[in-house]
């Protein structure tokens, strides 16, 4: 409420504070908004709409974060509120998305799957945000929810793309959605790219390829591109986990020797 004794200035100033802070659970709810949307599609059997509403939910959930650090309007509320958006985008929505899709008719073991994602997801989560401040913050703990969700609408949407339903292929959805679901919850190591600094001069190669791949590949094909992107980044923990392993196996013979 306007204090007619505030100072005019201070409480121009309050009133941007406020907007700031709301500007990134705009973000966030826009991120809600897509993985809800999402759910109803598919329902509705649109499941094209669904898989694209998936990524654009990945894409909104990780403007928000940015914007909060950009802005520095990062608060406890925008953290949880931002991990409820993340369970209904890329647990419920995904799971839900493949078994209306592809699992559907496969009974009980459909739905488990579904079932396991789910879970796993709300697992990863739970550990993501109990371990937010002691995890080396250049690599992910397991799969993060946005890649696994995508990994699932990828290749809902590539298979549309393809004309093929999802009944034929249910037994390749089946362990994708489990492979995805229990990457999650593993130790593997990925990539997060945290450390990147957007303020830094970086080299004109680096803006070139990123600008190839942003505005020339994907724009080419998305549904094959994407799916093949996110498959690669969830293969890619597995990889750098035998690298560590051999690397590890290593130094321990010339320890020995």
């Amino acid at each position: 409420m306007y204090d007619p004794n505030q100072p005019r200035t201070t409480f121009k100033s309050n009133l941007r504070r406020r907007g700031i802070y709301l500007l990134p659970n705009l973000f966030t709810t826009a991120a809600l908004f897509a993985g809800f949307y999402a759910i109803v599609q598919a329902m509705n059997g649109r499941f094209e709409y669904s898989a694209v509403a998936i990524f654009v939910a990945m894409v909104l959930d990780g403007l928000d974060g940015r914007v909060a650090r950009l802005t520095h309007t990062q608060s406890e509320f925008g953290a949880e509120y931002d991990s409820l958006s993340d369970m209904i985008s890329f647990g419920a929505a995904p799971a839900l998305v493949i078994y209306e899709w592809a699992l559907k008719g496969m009974g009980k073991w459909g739905w488990i799957a579904a079932f396991i994602y789910c879970t796993c997801a709300a697992l990863r989560l739970a550990r993501f945000n109990t371990k937010t401040g002691a995890a080396d913050k250049r690599f992910f703990q397991g799969l993060p929810s946005p890649a696994a969700a995508a990994l699932i609408a990828g290749l809902v949407w590539v298979m549309l793309d393809f004309k093929i339903v999802g009944s034929d292929i249910k037994w390749l959805a089946w362990s994708i959605t489990v492979f995805a679901g229990f990457t999650m919850v593993s130790n593997l190591p990925y990539y997060s790219g945290k450390e990147i600094n957007l303020h830094k001069r970086v080299p004109f190669v680096t803006v070139l390829l990123l600008a190839l791949f942003f505005f020339v590949l994907i724009p080419s094909d998305p549904p094959v591109v994407l799916f093949c992107l996110f498959m690669l980044y969830a293969l890619s923990g597995y990889f750098m986990w035998v690298l560590r392993w051999r690397r590890k196996k290593k130094s321990a013979n010339v320890q020995r020797n």
